[in-house]
């Protein structure tokens, strides 16, 4: 860490405005991406997965942790100067790829056991932990996740039935993982300031998801669940799947009730007898 420079001088030195079109919000404060780091666990014997590391403070934490390999994949080409001179700080120990993590198979360059820790950019953040949480293959290729996400996003990963903040990403997060919020952090944290607060929040996958269920029938029957949250499920389902009623009569759940009621066990018995159309 000693031989870098402070991370504003770099944003100065490559002129990295962050920018809004790239989900970009850089965490400069080195005590508090250490902090996330060390959060995860210890590192040692890991090679971790970090998505849009930007200016690269997360990076250099994860590495002093003593992270055994980064494999940090960055689509921001104004980034990646900054991010070679991290890399010849710690040789052999960051491979960057350059690209869109939506469409960059980081794989081939990871080693087991793999643990991915990143303050995800805020417009993809969804959508890669959608994908991560409903690989076809389970165990997945990562041990644990810790991710910043807004905070409202964070809340739905935990939330428990009968709240509000309860949906589709509760019961596929939930399924496969222990999941917990690890802390939350001001909008004063970043550059530029966010116009909500962000929440760190720590999966850690199960060896076997906490019911039966197969994964692509079980994220369908959720997500047409909660299409029409505000509907009885009677109602949400009917349009897809034969017997509804009959159907959810038979495992114990009243058709009278709605999405966001059902527990994550439920919508797994749901997805083995729920017959679509």
């Amino acid at each position: 860490m000693e031989k870098l420079p402070p991370l504003k001088d770099v944003i100065s030195r490559h002129q990295l405005r962050a920018k809004k079109s790239l989900g970009q919000n850089f965490l400069l404060d080195l005590n508090l991406t250490s902090k996330i780091a060390r959060y995860a666990g210890n590192l040692d014997q890991f090679d971790i997965l970090e998505i849009g590391p930007g200016p690269g403070g997360l990076t250099r934490s994860l590495l002093n942790e003593g992270a055994r390999k980064v494999v940090a994949i960055e689509k921001d080409s104004r980034c990646i100067e900054a991010l070679e001179e991290i890399q010849a700080t710690f040789p052999g120990r960051l491979k960057l790829l350059q690209g869109d993590a939506l469409s960059t198979n980081a794989s081939e360059h990871l080693a087991d056991p793999v643990r991915i820790i990143a303050n995800l950019p805020y417009n993809i953040g969804t959508e890669l932990l959608v994908r991560w949480l409903t690989s076809k293959t389970w165990p997945s290729f990562w041990q644990s996740m810790t991710l910043m996400f807004q905070k409202e996003v964070a809340n739905r990963i935990v939330a428990s039935p009968g709240s509000k903040a309860y949906g589709r990403l509760s019961v596929m997060s939930q399924w496969r993982c222990d999941t917990k919020i690890a802390f939350n952090v001001p909008a004063t944290a970043f550059t530029p300031p966010p116009k909500v607060e962000s929440t760190l929040v720590h999966f850690e996958a199960l060896k076997e998801p906490k019911f039966p269920a197969e994964v692509e029938v079980l994220e369908f029957v959720v997500s047409k669940a909660f299409n029409q949250r505000r509907k009885m499920l009677r109602g949400a389902l009917k349009g897809y799947f034969q017997n509804v009623e009959e159907g959810l009569v038979s495992i114990g759940v009243l058709p009278t009730k709605r999405a966001e009621d059902i527990t994550v066990q439920e919508y797994c018995a749901m997805s083995q007898i729920l017959i679509r159309k």
